[in-house]
């Protein structure tokens, strides 16, 4: 694989973070994937030493170093570290940044303390049981009063639902005449007919609480309106680009880990007296699984540098989330196919690895969905061809 460009510090970071997660969480997941939900001392233990929220600013307690790439150290190191479900990021890069990128100062300095600690956990509350990724079919609402709205609904698939203290939850505010009329509320743990239905079971990510959400008539004080009201689908579109790098760089790194598993798996299985990666088969298929990782840790790693410099769009991200989710599901069953019966055991580290991988393909928008934003772009008539010349 190419080089890749992290500082001196960052690799010191990485160091550090490898080491906690060795110490606090590796330890633990077994018992919190039985649990079904990650303990909420590993958010505080990870706040203590500086690993949640690295990019806010000094005075609310975070580093204030907004370089993506700390956040990408995090994610690789939590996959590599078979640690996956404990989805960390979520929290710190995926909903922390709607604080300060849409609230005001005093909303700021009143969540992000506790958020940065580890103290409180944070969550974002979009799907529903009839809208997943087209927004616009969103049933739950607010009504506007004196001083508060009244928020109805229901939300489900969320993940942290359970350990969530402040959720951030979107809401048609003008339904009869814009379905696209929506306004963020920070809804706190506690708030009178905010209750949490079920801790869902899932397939893979066993750690990871995900739960339903329900909002009788909760009254969210406007104090607690993220941003202006009637502005909240604009806001959850200007997070998507983040939200699908985030993935990007979990799904290849899950993807990374996989091929890892199984390289180790044919170099020690044997079969007819040789191992199986003396096979051709073993070789020319994880050659070309090899290959293409490294094209889209290339292609990752150019998306993070974008992002810095403020120059990620919306579909060079959704390219991201496409090609690695996919990656991420057929390096799993490439291990699980090369396996043999031994990677149909959950005993066996890839057997995780398959169940796990699944939902990238699905959740923060689909491949399908992907392929739509993808191709409006590339067949739209403000597309620049790779090949402008003209004869």
């Amino acid at each position: 694989m190419l080089p890749r460009a992290f500082t001196e510090e960052q690799a010191m970071f990485r160091d550090a973070y490898r080491k906690f997660l060795a110490t606090e969480i590796v330890p633990q997941m077994e018992a919190w994937r039985e649990a079904g939900i990650v303990d909420r001392e590993a958010f505080r233990k990870a706040g203590e030493q500086g690993f949640l929220m690295v990019w806010p600013e000094e005075k609310f307690g975070g580093m204030g170093d907004p370089d993506f790439r700390f956040e990408q150290i995090i994610i690789e190191e939590t996959a590599y570290a078979r640690a996956g479900d404990w989805y960390n990021s979520l929290h710190s890069r995926l909903v922390g940044p709607y604080l300060t990128r849409f609230g005001s100062e005093e909303q700021c300095s009143r969540f992000l303390p506790p958020c940065i600690s580890g103290e409180s956990v944070l969550a974002i509350a979009m799907t529903e049981p009839d809208a997943g990724s087209d927004l616009a079919g969103m049933r739950s609402s607010a009504v506007e009063k004196e001083d508060h709205w009244l928020l109805n609904g229901s939300k489900t698939f969320i993940s942290n639902g359970i350990n969530a203290d402040v959720v951030v939850v979107a809401a048609k505010t003008d339904p009869e005449n814009n379905p696209h009329h929506m306004t963020l509320f920070l809804v706190e743990r506690g708030m009178k007919g905010f209750e949490r239905g079920r801790n869902l079971k899932k397939m893979g990510l066993k750690a990871q609480d995900t739960a339903e959400l329900f909002f009788n008539d909760v009254a969210v004080p406007k104090a607690n309106v993220l941003g202006e009201p009637g502005q909240g689908f604009i806001y959850l579109m200007k997070g998507l680009a983040e939200e699908r790098l985030i993935g990007a760089v979990g799904y290849l790194s899950a993807a990374q880990l996989s091929w890892d598993i199984t390289a180790d798996y044919v170099k020690e299985r044997k079969a007819f007296g040789k191992s199986l990666a003396a096979f051709q088969n073993t070789q020319f298929k994880l050659a070309e699984q090899r290959t293409q990782l490294d094209l889209a840790q290339v292609y990752v790693d150019q998306c993070v540098t974008a992002f810095n410099a403020g120059a990620l769009t919306a579909v060079d991200a959704a390219k991201a989330k496409l090609v690695t989710s996919e990656l991420q599901v057929a390096t799993a069953d490439l291990g699980v196919q090369l396996h043999g019966g031994h990677g149909y055991m959950d005993e066996y580290p890839i057997s995780r690895q398959y169940t796990d991988a699944k939902i990238s393909t699905i959740y923060a928008g689909s491949s399908e969905v992907m392929k739509i934003i993808i191709s409006r772009d590339c067949l739209g008539e403000n597309y620049s061809p790779f090949n402008a010349r003209n004869f």
